[in-house]
């Protein structure tokens, strides 16, 4: 099948997974007459809420994939743990412009560190551990601390341990061995700020990349991006010449989140990727002439790239479960340029993303000031 075709509007489009993501994929490409597939197990997932078709199979589920593929002119995925047979079975029965090799090597942080290093690109040290004694070896090779993580499956912290002293290295390795994944040691990076650029590269080759977050985690969860992110200019170009040189090496198609550390001396660091729309470009949604959602569709169906000019300063703050009921209960305090954005998720749970809200201002130093009056989320000041 040609690996080169454009994506008129009205065609079908088909993702792979049924989450948030998806939905706002799904809203950004309906707007320009695109209609909408979604395969996910989950009855009433937020995105099949907003598609023609939803195939209610499970991410194995190969029955399901031919069903998806069926519907759909082109298949995109809004998360990057695909089963490799389902996706195997989607590139020989559909147009997959995105291919799974990307898939392939972000799914697996020993094959991303390593495919990165191998073009250059700058990543703490790392070294890979089969025992508990090279757990050791490789802590006192690295220096303390040390980060432990599994080679799969980890997200917003899951599957991660920070060594903080020599004899933790092998109670680290048992627990994390339980996953019954490959094992990494990286050495920590005492960075000042964490900072996160999301690139796009249509099927033709063209780059655009979108101005650069300030990250701040709570519990391991992306609590807000801040952007334009406090830092200095050339460190902010660096930013995006990197995640631009990533997206043209592993020959992205779509969107690529780069997720990058600052340390104290100026230096920018690549800590992971994502093949996908990304939790810290939801600010692009109301803050830039077009959001990443778009991007990633114009991408896929080979349309130009949006233009990605930051239109005003702007801070995006996550919703999570245990904030819903306070911000559903101080809407009507919400300011004026507050865009609130809910992911139609019927369980709210701790630590769940419900939604975000984009809240756009003069300056991030106001928008901050506007979160924190609200008082739904506590540590403001600490966190800036």
């Amino acid at each position: 099948m040609s690996n080169k075709k454009v994506i008129k509007p009205g065609a079908t489009i088909g993702i792979l997974g049924g989450g948030q993501l998806g939905r706002m994929m799904a809203l950004a490409g309906r707007a320009s007459g695109y209609r909408f597939a979604t395969l996910d197990p989950t009855e009433d997932c937020p995105c099949a809420q907003v598609c023609d078709k939803h195939v209610e199979a499970g991410y194995d589920n190969v029955d399901g994939a031919l069903e998806l593929a069926q519907a759909s002119d082109v298949i995109t995925y809004e998360f990057e743990n695909v089963d490799a047979n389902v996706a195997a079975v989607l590139e020989e029965k559909s147009y997959v412009p995105q291919g799974s090799e990307l898939l392939r090597i972000t799914q697996n942080r020993i094959r991303e560190k390593s495919t990165l290093s191998s073009y250059g690109i700058p990543v703490a040290p790392f070294l890979v551990i089969e025992s508990e004694a090279d757990a050791e070896s490789a802590v006192k090779e690295l220096g303390l601390p040390a980060v432990m993580k599994t080679a799969t499956g980890g997200y917003d912290g899951k599957g991660q341990y920070v060594i903080r002293k020599l004899e933790e290295a092998a109670v680290a390795y048992r627990e994390l061995a339980k996953a019954g994944t490959e094992i990494i040691i990286e050495q920590f990076i005492p960075f000042t700020v964490e900072i996160s650029v999301i690139a796009a590269r249509s099927v033709s080759g063209e780059i655009k990349t979108f101005p650069v977050a300030e990250n701040v985690h709570r519990e391991n969860i992306l609590h807000l991006s801040i952007v334009p992110a406090r830092i200095e200019q050339a460190i902010a170009e660096r930013a995006e010449e990197l995640a631009g040189t990533i997206a043209e090496k592993l020959q992205v198609v779509g969107l690529i989140a780069v997720e990058m550390f600052v340390t104290e001396d100026g230096h920018v660091l690549v800590n992971e990727l994502a093949p996908r729309p990304h939790n810290s470009g939801h600010y692009t949604m109301d803050a830039c002439v077009t959001s990443q959602f778009e991007q990633h569709i114009r991408a896929i169906c080979d349309l130009p790239l949006g233009e990605t000019e930051l239109l005003s300063p702007v801070v995006m703050v996550n919703v999570l479960g245990e904030h819903l009921a306070p911000v559903l209960d101080k809407i009507e305090k919400l300011p004026p340029s507050a865009k609130l954005h809910l992911y139609g998720k019927k369980d709210s749970k701790p630590k769940r993303k419900m939604g975000h809200i984009n809240v756009l201002a003069g300056s991030v130093e106001a928008a901050l000031s506007k979160i924190e009056q609200l008082q739904i989320w506590e540590q403001m000041k600490e966190d800036m």
